[in-house]
């Protein structure tokens, strides 16, 4: 059996998923593995540039876009690996990093999924890992109150110089080491959330089933984070919100995706007020025509999950 199945989601983000690609034939090492990279029915060229300079890559193109979580099944669905990695396409695999947590999982029998420390290109700390959400996090993400008064990571905590490997809740879906047996037991991320909040979902089933998930900051990886999804800003922030009301509904019950509803509620509709304001005071119309724009879209996208119409 294959050390590592590395699947990539990649939807319009050709160039950058060659640089991923090369990345890991780069720093792979002695482990033995496979690429399958699955093509959310990208429009620049993606599959044909796959083809023609990554031959050994297995590639699945899709006609349509299932989402993160459909794509990273129907990769997982085949891979023949001891452990799955679910790897984001906007990422750059540093010296040692695959070796590095693979290592750790065969170590530990116990871990179900690992994650590792994510940087910004310029190697700076990016949001790895969070406790499950919950309405105070909620409200304190949603106001900025969180980033502004406790720390600009908010809610991961602060990175400390002598972090160690650590029991988490939850790990950013950039990188995601998962053993086989648990995807064997708990299957594949629910299709449900067609774009965020997957990996957490995911993290709560897995941890539901009893195994234990570790962050890893002595491994770390370059995330540039966002190339898909800014692609369509506006309703990617509508898809995100609506995906954290979908996990309350889920997992804490439509009661609580019901009080998260009315949190999101005065939040974004004191944004639009605001953003109507100023459209009739300020020069910069674009910019309040789209804080108009996203709060509408947020409100009425978590109304269909809190009042279950979705």
């Amino acid at each position: 059996m294959l050390d590592l199945s590395i699947i990539i989601v990649n939807w319009n983000t050709r160039q950058i998923t060659a640089d991923c690609l090369r990345s890991i034939q780069e720093t792979a090492g002695p482990l033995q593995y496979e690429v399958i990279l699955v093509d959310n029915a990208s429009s620049d060229g993606s599959p044909a540039m796959i083809r023609e300079q990554f031959g050994w890559v297995k590639l699945i193109e899709n006609q349509d876009n299932p989402g993160f979580a459909g794509a990273n099944n129907q990769g997982m669905a085949v891979a023949q690996g001891r452990y799955l990695l679910l790897l984001n396409s906007d990422t750059i695999v540093k010296p040692g990093a695959l070796q590095a947590a693979v290592e750790f999982m065969d170590a530990h029998s116990d871990v179900g999924l690992c994650g590792i420390r994510l940087l910004n290109p310029d190697g700076s700390f990016q949001t790895s890992h969070a406790p499950f959400p919950n309405l105070l996090t909620e409200f304190m993400i949603a106001t900025t109150l969180g980033r502004r008064l406790l720390n600009p990571y908010y809610p991961t905590p602060r990175p400390r110089p002598d972090d160690s490997a650590q029991e988490v809740d939850w790990v950013v879906g950039a990188f995601m080491l998962l053993r086989r047996e648990v995807y064997e037991k708990v299957g594949g991320m629910d299709t449900t959330y067609w774009m965020y909040s997957e990996e957490t979902d995911w993290c709560y089933r897995i941890k539901q089933a009893g195994f234990r998930i570790f962050y890893l900051p002595e491994v770390a990886i370059i995330h540039i984070g966002g190339a898909s999804t800014r692609q369509r800003k506006p309703e990617m922030m509508a898809r995100l919100t609506k995906s954290k009301v979908l996990f309350f509904a889920k997992n804490y019950g439509l009661r609580s995706a019901q009080r998260l509803y009315a949190i999101i509620w005065a939040i974004y509709f004191s944004r639009e007020l605001f953003g109507r304001l100023m459209l009739m005071v300020s020069g910069n119309k674009d910019r309040w025509q789209r804080e108009v724009r996203v709060s509408q879209l947020i409100r009425q996208e978590c109304r269909q999950v809190a009042w279950g119409s979705a």
